[in-house]
């Protein structure tokens, strides 16, 4: 796979993400993965830290599922909103379905239904077009794209065949019916709304945005793909098949990002943790052998969610700096920490036993 980051034999990449801030020429990046692993998360994070470095930064959700709005704490519609705190970073959430009046009038809705009907996914590839071409005139220096669990992302990846086969179904039918529909909507005093030549010179003028951008997508200088997972057997299969899916559509991926790590640290006593945290580093040890030339980027596991934009940006640093353990095994520190821990949870478990035996004698 092509990739804009060239690492030398025997030096393996740096575990972080600070190769796309680096990386001054990309104009566009996914964010994807399995459902739940943090990509919303992450990518509001990577706009936060792309923001610190581009003169403008648009992060987009195409997620029917929207989560930007409960990361940033702020309501983001279909229209770029500039994000609480920043001057250059804006936030817009779409849905992927056709949203265009001039498409979906009285006259237009039966043809275009049975467009859709009959190339399934054009509707989104339609939608996704006009967004496109809405941030291109834009002209924002990078966007973020939060894209939806994998299924959907490669779906999307195919937008460009997808439009290419709703030409030639707008030709097909124009050349079956010829002026037919025309004639039709003139009997039944729809005027020009049903115009054959309307929708075929909108289906064309995407195509030119499509290809457009698909020359864009392939070049690994200006896109790039960051696959977001965690730990475990179904997001390491999920992750490998979107990296494998990525390479067939020539889409660069150089950066894997490990969400909800366990770290040991703390003075962790728990059976349970324990166990995770083995299983955690048998998956984590997979994935630095299938991808060793990825700059893999690991995540700790923490007590609440990352909220507000504050909370973004303190969370930022795990992006930039290898996560490290606050305490040292076997050193007297850990120890200390380990009896203190310990000692509460005694306490804890006496305090209980005492309003339990209480309870019993009040019985």
């Amino acid at each position: 796979m092509a990739s804009a980051v060239v690492v030398d034999a025997g030096d393996a990449p740096e575990p972080t993400v600070r190769n796309l801030l680096d990386q001054e020429s990309l104009k566009w990046v996914f964010v994807g993965g399995k459902g739940g692993v943090g990509k919303t998360t992450c990518s509001s994070i990577l706009s936060v830290l792309l923001a610190g470095v581009r003169p403008s930064v648009l992060v987009i959700s195409t997620d029917p599922a929207h989560n930007l709005s409960d990361a940033f704490q702020q309501r983001f519609t279909k229209f770029p909103t500039l994000v609480r705190g920043f001057t250059n970073l804006y936030a817009m959430e779409i849905d992927p379905k056709v949203e265009n009046d001039d498409l979906s009038n009285e006259g237009m809705e039966g043809f275009l239904s049975e467009l859709t009907n009959a190339i399934p996914g054009v509707d989104e590839a339609m939608s996704f077009a006009e967004m496109l071409k809405l941030v291109q005139t834009m002209d924002y220096s990078v966007v973020v794209f939060d894209t939806a669990p994998t299924g959907h992302t490669l779906r999307l990846l195919q937008f460009p065949a997808t439009l290419e086969k709703g030409l030639e179904k707008m030709m097909e039918l124009k050349n079956r019916f010829g002026g037919l529909l025309n004639q039709a909507s003139r009997l039944f005093g729809l005027g020009d709304e049903l115009n054959e030549d309307a929708m075929l010179g909108k289906l064309e003028g995407m195509k030119d945005v499509i290809e457009q951008v698909n020359r864009q997508f392939k070049d690994p200088d200006l896109t790039t793909f960051v696959c977001v997972c965690i730990p475990e057997f179904l997001s390491l299969y999920e992750t490998e098949r979107l990296v494998q899916e990525l390479a067939k559509f020539e889409i660069d991926s150089h950066n894997i990002i490990i969400n909800q790590v366990i770290f040991d640290e703390e003075a962790v006593e728990s059976k349970l943790l324990k166990a995770r945290m083995k299983m955690q580093q048998k998956y984590i040890d997979q994935f630095h052998m299938l991808y060793d030339d990825f700059n893999i980027t690991k995540l700790p596991l923490l007590s609440e969610e990352v909220c507000g934009v504050q909370a973004l940006q303190n969370f930022s640093q795990h992006f930039l700096t290898p996560y490290k353990s606050t305490l040292k095994r076997g050193t007297v520190e850990e120890l200390e920490q380990r009896i203190t821990i310990l000692k509460s949870a005694l306490q804890e478990a006496e305090t209980e036993l005492d309003r339990v035996r209480k309870g019993k004698q009040s019985v």
